[in-house]
Protein backbone atom coordinates (compact mmCIF):
# COMPACT_ATOMS: atom_id res chain seq x y z
CA UNK A 1 0.00 0.00 0.00
CA UNK A 2 0.88 4.06 -0.62
CA UNK A 3 -0.02 6.58 1.72
CA UNK A 4 -0.47 9.99 0.77
CA UNK A 5 -2.06 13.45 2.27
CA UNK A 6 -5.21 14.57 1.85
CA UNK A 7 -5.37 17.15 -0.05
CA UNK A 8 -2.77 20.08 1.52
CA UNK A 9 -3.84 18.73 5.12
CA UNK A 10 -1.89 16.67 6.94
CA UNK A 11 -4.00 13.80 7.46
CA UNK A 12 -2.56 10.73 5.98
CA UNK A 13 -4.52 8.41 3.97
CA UNK A 14 -4.09 4.89 1.83
CA UNK A 15 -3.99 5.77 -2.03
CA UNK A 16 -7.41 3.26 -2.30
CA UNK A 17 -10.04 3.69 -0.06
CA UNK A 18 -13.06 1.14 0.99
CA UNK A 19 -16.61 1.63 -0.35
CA UNK A 20 -19.05 0.41 1.99
CA UNK A 21 -21.97 1.47 0.00
CA UNK A 22 -22.56 -2.40 -0.80
CA UNK A 23 -22.52 -3.22 2.70
CA UNK A 24 -26.07 -3.56 4.85
CA UNK A 25 -28.96 -5.03 5.62
CA UNK A 26 -30.47 -6.58 2.18
CA UNK A 27 -34.13 -5.85 3.81
CA UNK A 28 -33.16 -1.84 4.53
CA UNK A 29 -30.92 -1.61 1.38
CA UNK A 30 -30.82 0.33 -2.21
CA UNK A 31 -29.37 -2.32 -3.93
CA UNK A 32 -29.84 -5.82 -4.68
CA UNK A 33 -26.44 -7.05 -4.47
CA UNK A 34 -26.19 -5.48 -0.61
CA UNK A 35 -24.13 -8.01 0.92
CA UNK A 36 -25.44 -8.70 4.49
CA UNK A 37 -22.59 -8.82 7.68
CA UNK A 38 -21.32 -12.35 7.58
CA UNK A 39 -20.50 -11.45 3.53
CA UNK A 40 -19.06 -8.14 4.16
CA UNK A 41 -16.89 -9.36 6.85
CA UNK A 42 -14.09 -10.70 4.62
CA UNK A 43 -13.79 -7.33 2.89
CA UNK A 44 -13.38 -5.60 6.16
CA UNK A 45 -10.39 -8.18 6.66
CA UNK A 46 -8.52 -8.38 3.58
CA UNK A 47 -8.68 -4.26 3.17
CA UNK A 48 -6.79 -4.61 6.58
CA UNK A 49 -4.42 -6.78 5.68
CA UNK A 50 -3.82 -4.86 2.03
CA UNK A 51 -3.31 -1.62 4.43
CA UNK A 52 -6.36 0.22 3.27
CA UNK A 53 -7.02 2.48 6.08
CA UNK A 54 -9.67 4.74 4.65
CA UNK A 55 -12.93 3.64 4.89
CA UNK A 56 -15.75 5.51 3.60
CA UNK A 57 -19.58 5.24 4.66
CA UNK A 58 -22.60 7.20 4.76
CA UNK A 59 -26.13 7.42 6.94
CA UNK A 60 -28.06 6.43 3.68
CA UNK A 61 -26.77 3.75 2.70
CA UNK A 62 -28.82 0.54 3.87
CA UNK A 63 -30.84 2.79 6.55
CA UNK A 64 -27.93 2.65 8.23
CA UNK A 65 -26.44 -0.42 8.76
CA UNK A 66 -23.80 0.03 6.73
CA UNK A 67 -22.72 2.17 9.54
CA UNK A 68 -23.12 0.02 12.40
CA UNK A 69 -21.25 -2.81 10.05
CA UNK A 70 -18.45 -0.58 9.53
CA UNK A 71 -17.88 0.11 13.04
CA UNK A 72 -18.54 -3.24 14.51
CA UNK A 73 -15.63 -4.46 11.67
CA UNK A 74 -13.29 -2.02 12.94
CA UNK A 75 -13.62 -3.13 16.40
CA UNK A 76 -13.03 -7.03 15.31
CA UNK A 77 -10.65 -6.20 12.36
CA UNK A 78 -8.45 -3.46 13.70
CA UNK A 79 -8.26 -0.46 16.13
CA UNK A 80 -10.24 3.16 15.87
CA UNK A 81 -6.97 4.82 15.89
CA UNK A 82 -5.39 2.75 12.89
CA UNK A 83 -8.91 3.29 10.13
CA UNK A 84 -9.85 7.25 8.56
CA UNK A 85 -13.36 6.72 8.98
CA UNK A 86 -15.45 8.80 6.65
CA UNK A 87 -18.69 9.17 6.41
CA UNK A 88 -21.71 11.82 4.89
CA UNK A 89 -24.75 13.86 5.80
CA UNK A 90 -27.80 15.30 3.91
CA UNK A 91 -29.45 11.92 2.60
CA UNK A 92 -32.79 11.20 3.95
CA UNK A 93 -32.84 9.28 7.14
CA UNK A 94 -36.87 10.32 8.15
CA UNK A 95 -39.65 12.19 7.40
CA UNK A 96 -39.05 14.99 10.20
CA UNK A 97 -37.39 18.39 9.85
CA UNK A 98 -33.97 16.71 10.98
CA UNK A 99 -33.87 13.45 8.92
CA UNK A 100 -32.40 15.62 5.96
CA UNK A 101 -30.68 18.14 4.20
CA UNK A 102 -27.99 20.50 5.90
CA UNK A 103 -29.81 22.44 8.33
CA UNK A 104 -28.44 23.39 11.39
CA UNK A 105 -31.08 20.89 13.14
CA UNK A 106 -30.54 17.96 10.64
CA UNK A 107 -26.72 18.01 10.62
CA UNK A 108 -26.26 18.08 14.64
CA UNK A 109 -29.06 15.27 14.91
CA UNK A 110 -27.53 12.99 11.86
CA UNK A 111 -24.14 13.38 13.17
CA UNK A 112 -24.81 12.07 16.57
CA UNK A 113 -26.96 9.23 14.85
CA UNK A 114 -24.37 8.22 12.27
CA UNK A 115 -21.71 8.01 15.61
CA UNK A 116 -24.20 5.60 17.91
CA UNK A 117 -23.98 3.55 14.69
CA UNK A 118 -20.56 3.65 14.56
CA UNK A 119 -19.81 3.15 17.80
CA UNK A 120 -16.92 6.18 17.95
CA UNK A 121 -17.24 9.27 19.39
CA UNK A 122 -15.41 11.00 16.30
CA UNK A 123 -15.46 11.56 12.37
CA UNK A 124 -12.30 11.62 10.63
CA UNK A 125 -13.80 13.09 7.37
CA UNK A 126 -17.67 13.80 7.11
CA UNK A 127 -19.03 14.70 3.85
CA UNK A 128 -22.02 16.70 2.68
CA UNK A 129 -23.23 14.32 0.44
CA UNK A 130 -24.70 16.81 -1.57
CA UNK A 131 -25.58 20.68 -1.95
CA UNK A 132 -28.85 21.70 0.13
CA UNK A 133 -30.19 24.97 -1.90
CA UNK A 134 -33.39 25.34 0.73
CA UNK A 135 -30.83 26.24 3.78
CA UNK A 136 -27.96 28.89 3.42
CA UNK A 137 -24.49 28.04 3.15
CA UNK A 138 -23.47 30.19 6.18
CA UNK A 139 -25.76 28.06 8.52
CA UNK A 140 -24.42 24.93 7.16
CA UNK A 141 -20.37 26.09 7.54
CA UNK A 142 -21.27 27.41 11.12
CA UNK A 143 -22.59 23.77 12.31
CA UNK A 144 -19.86 21.95 10.17
CA UNK A 145 -17.57 24.15 12.03
CA UNK A 146 -18.74 23.31 15.72
CA UNK A 147 -18.45 20.07 14.58
CA UNK A 148 -14.66 20.29 14.54
CA UNK A 149 -14.22 22.71 17.23
CA UNK A 150 -16.59 20.37 19.83
CA UNK A 151 -14.04 17.01 18.69
CA UNK A 152 -16.89 14.82 16.74
CA UNK A 153 -15.41 15.49 13.46
CA UNK A 154 -11.33 16.07 12.61
CA UNK A 155 -11.95 17.05 8.57
CA UNK A 156 -14.90 18.25 6.35
CA UNK A 157 -15.52 17.19 2.55
CA UNK A 158 -17.91 17.77 0.25
CA UNK A 159 -19.52 15.66 -3.00
CA UNK A 160 -21.20 15.69 -5.98
CA UNK A 161 -22.39 19.51 -6.70
CA UNK A 162 -21.30 22.28 -9.17
CA UNK A 163 -18.11 23.76 -8.59
CA UNK A 164 -19.68 27.37 -7.96
CA UNK A 165 -21.89 25.99 -5.26
CA UNK A 166 -18.41 24.75 -3.82
CA UNK A 167 -16.80 27.74 -4.30
CA UNK A 168 -19.39 29.57 -2.05
CA UNK A 169 -19.58 27.49 1.18
CA UNK A 170 -15.63 27.83 0.69
CA UNK A 171 -15.45 31.27 0.73
CA UNK A 172 -18.35 31.26 3.78
CA UNK A 173 -16.00 29.48 5.81
CA UNK A 174 -12.89 31.69 4.52
CA UNK A 175 -14.42 34.71 5.25
CA UNK A 176 -15.85 33.85 8.72
CA UNK A 177 -12.84 32.06 10.03
CA UNK A 178 -14.74 28.67 9.92
CA UNK A 179 -13.04 25.10 8.60
CA UNK A 180 -13.11 24.61 5.27
CA UNK A 181 -13.67 21.24 3.33
CA UNK A 182 -10.30 19.51 2.63
CA UNK A 183 -11.83 17.03 0.26
CA UNK A 184 -14.18 16.74 -2.81
CA UNK A 185 -15.58 13.17 -3.27
CA UNK A 186 -17.00 13.97 -7.10
CA UNK A 187 -17.63 11.30 -9.55
CA UNK A 188 -14.58 10.58 -11.61
CA UNK A 189 -13.39 8.01 -13.85
CA UNK A 190 -11.73 7.58 -17.85
CA UNK A 191 -15.54 7.17 -18.96
CA UNK A 192 -16.65 10.20 -16.73
CA UNK A 193 -14.66 13.54 -16.84
CA UNK A 194 -16.87 16.47 -16.91
CA UNK A 195 -15.45 17.20 -13.71
CA UNK A 196 -12.27 18.50 -15.45
CA UNK A 197 -14.00 21.57 -16.70
CA UNK A 198 -14.41 23.38 -12.85
CA UNK A 199 -14.41 21.31 -10.04
CA UNK A 200 -10.86 19.83 -10.38
CA UNK A 201 -9.02 22.83 -11.40
CA UNK A 202 -10.71 24.86 -8.16
CA UNK A 203 -9.75 21.58 -5.82
CA UNK A 204 -5.90 21.88 -7.30
CA UNK A 205 -5.80 25.51 -6.75
CA UNK A 206 -7.33 25.15 -3.21
CA UNK A 207 -5.12 22.15 -2.38
CA UNK A 208 -9.01 20.12 -1.55
CA UNK A 209 -7.64 16.58 -2.58
CA UNK A 210 -10.10 14.38 -4.09
CA UNK A 211 -11.47 11.09 -3.37
CA UNK A 212 -13.72 10.25 -6.37
CA UNK A 213 -16.47 7.44 -6.10
CA UNK A 214 -16.92 4.97 -9.54
CA UNK A 215 -13.50 5.38 -10.46
CA UNK A 216 -14.01 1.95 -12.02
CA UNK A 217 -17.35 3.80 -14.01
CA UNK A 218 -19.83 1.37 -11.63
CA UNK A 219 -17.84 -1.92 -13.53
CA UNK A 220 -18.01 -0.92 -17.32
CA UNK A 221 -14.20 0.15 -17.27
CA UNK A 222 -13.52 -3.58 -16.35
CA UNK A 223 -14.88 -5.86 -18.36
CA UNK A 224 -14.83 -5.78 -22.51
CA UNK A 225 -17.61 -3.83 -24.20
CA UNK A 226 -20.83 -6.31 -24.10
CA UNK A 227 -20.16 -8.09 -21.05
CA UNK A 228 -22.89 -7.83 -18.62
CA UNK A 229 -23.10 -8.49 -14.75
CA UNK A 230 -26.14 -8.92 -12.70
CA UNK A 231 -25.84 -5.37 -11.29
CA UNK A 232 -24.97 -3.53 -15.00
CA UNK A 233 -28.10 -5.55 -16.29
CA UNK A 234 -30.20 -4.12 -13.71
CA UNK A 235 -29.08 -0.52 -12.38
CA UNK A 236 -30.26 2.43 -13.81
CA UNK A 237 -27.29 4.15 -12.75
CA UNK A 238 -25.06 1.21 -14.34
CA UNK A 239 -26.31 1.76 -17.60
CA UNK A 240 -25.64 5.19 -17.72
CA UNK A 241 -22.57 3.63 -18.38
CA UNK A 242 -23.58 2.05 -21.67
CA UNK A 243 -22.90 4.82 -23.97
CA UNK A 244 -21.95 4.32 -27.17
CA UNK A 245 -19.69 6.89 -27.51
CA UNK A 246 -17.99 5.19 -24.47
CA UNK A 247 -16.92 1.70 -26.38
CA UNK A 248 -14.00 3.02 -28.15
CA UNK A 249 -12.79 3.93 -24.96
CA UNK A 250 -13.21 0.40 -23.11
CA UNK A 251 -11.88 -0.77 -26.31
CA UNK A 252 -8.72 0.77 -25.47
CA UNK A 253 -8.83 -0.24 -21.90
CA UNK A 254 -9.12 -3.49 -23.25
CA UNK A 255 -5.96 -3.19 -25.36
CA UNK A 256 -3.79 -2.06 -23.16
CA UNK A 257 -4.74 -4.59 -20.03
CA UNK A 258 -4.13 -6.85 -22.82
CA UNK A 259 -0.97 -5.61 -23.82
CA UNK A 260 0.41 -5.49 -20.29
CA UNK A 261 -1.52 -8.82 -19.15
CA UNK A 262 -3.34 -7.19 -16.53
CA UNK A 263 -6.85 -7.24 -15.60
CA UNK A 264 -8.66 -3.77 -17.26
CA UNK A 265 -9.86 -3.01 -13.47
CA UNK A 266 -5.79 -2.16 -13.05
CA UNK A 267 -5.33 0.17 -16.03
CA UNK A 268 -8.28 2.16 -15.44
CA UNK A 269 -7.45 2.82 -12.16
CA UNK A 270 -4.18 3.40 -12.94
CA UNK A 271 -5.74 6.26 -15.00
CA UNK A 272 -7.27 7.81 -11.78
CA UNK A 273 -4.68 7.23 -9.49
CA UNK A 274 -2.33 9.35 -11.88
CA UNK A 275 -4.32 12.72 -11.77
CA UNK A 276 -2.65 14.87 -9.85
CA UNK A 277 -5.64 16.06 -8.14
CA UNK A 278 -6.55 12.23 -7.00
CA UNK A 279 -5.57 11.83 -2.87
CA UNK A 280 -7.36 8.05 -2.63
CA UNK A 281 -10.26 6.59 -5.50
CA UNK A 282 -12.85 4.89 -3.58
CA UNK A 283 -13.28 1.31 -4.60
CA UNK A 284 -16.41 -1.02 -3.44
CA UNK A 285 -15.60 -4.32 -3.23
CA UNK A 286 -18.00 -6.72 -3.26
CA UNK A 287 -15.65 -10.03 -5.14
CA UNK A 288 -12.56 -11.05 -3.74
CA UNK A 289 -9.94 -9.31 -6.28
CA UNK A 290 -11.88 -6.08 -6.41
CA UNK A 291 -9.31 -4.94 -3.56
CA UNK A 292 -6.44 -7.15 -5.10
CA UNK A 293 -6.85 -5.36 -8.47
CA UNK A 294 -6.74 -2.19 -6.99
CA UNK A 295 -4.05 -1.84 -5.05
CA UNK A 296 -1.92 -3.77 -7.72
CA UNK A 297 -2.75 -0.30 -10.03
CA UNK A 298 -0.53 1.57 -7.80
CA UNK A 299 2.42 -0.24 -9.27
CA UNK A 300 1.17 0.37 -12.88
CA UNK A 301 2.53 3.40 -14.02
CA UNK A 302 1.32 4.20 -17.90
CA UNK A 303 3.47 5.46 -20.76
CA UNK A 304 2.23 9.12 -21.74
CA UNK A 305 1.57 7.14 -25.20
CA UNK A 306 -1.15 5.18 -23.07
CA UNK A 307 -2.83 7.86 -21.25
CA UNK A 308 -3.16 10.11 -24.38
CA UNK A 309 -4.72 6.78 -26.31
CA UNK A 310 -7.43 6.36 -23.22
CA UNK A 311 -8.01 9.94 -23.12
CA UNK A 312 -8.42 10.88 -27.08
CA UNK A 313 -11.72 9.11 -27.89
CA UNK A 314 -13.18 10.49 -24.91
CA UNK A 315 -16.71 12.30 -26.07
CA UNK A 316 -17.86 15.09 -23.66
CA UNK A 317 -21.57 14.74 -21.61
CA UNK A 318 -23.90 16.42 -19.54
CA UNK A 319 -22.73 16.06 -15.59
CA UNK A 320 -24.99 14.00 -13.44
CA UNK A 321 -24.05 12.75 -9.96
CA UNK A 322 -25.63 9.38 -8.66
Amino acid sequence: MEYTRLGRTGLRVSRIGLGCMSYGNAGAGMHQWTLDEEAAAPFFRQAVELGVTFWDTANVYQSGTSEEFVGRAISRFSRREDIVLATKVSGKMHDGPGGSGLSRKAILEQVDASLRRLSTDYIDVYYIHRFDPNTPVEETMATLDDLVRTGKVRYLGASSMWAWQFAKMQHAAVLNGWTAFSAMQDQYNVLKREEERDMIPMCLDQGVGLTPYSPLAKGRATRPWGEQTARSSSDTVAKAFDRDADKPVVDTIHKIAQAREVPMAQVALAWVLARPVVSCPIVGATKPNHLADAVAALKLPLTDAEVTELEAPYTPQDNYWW
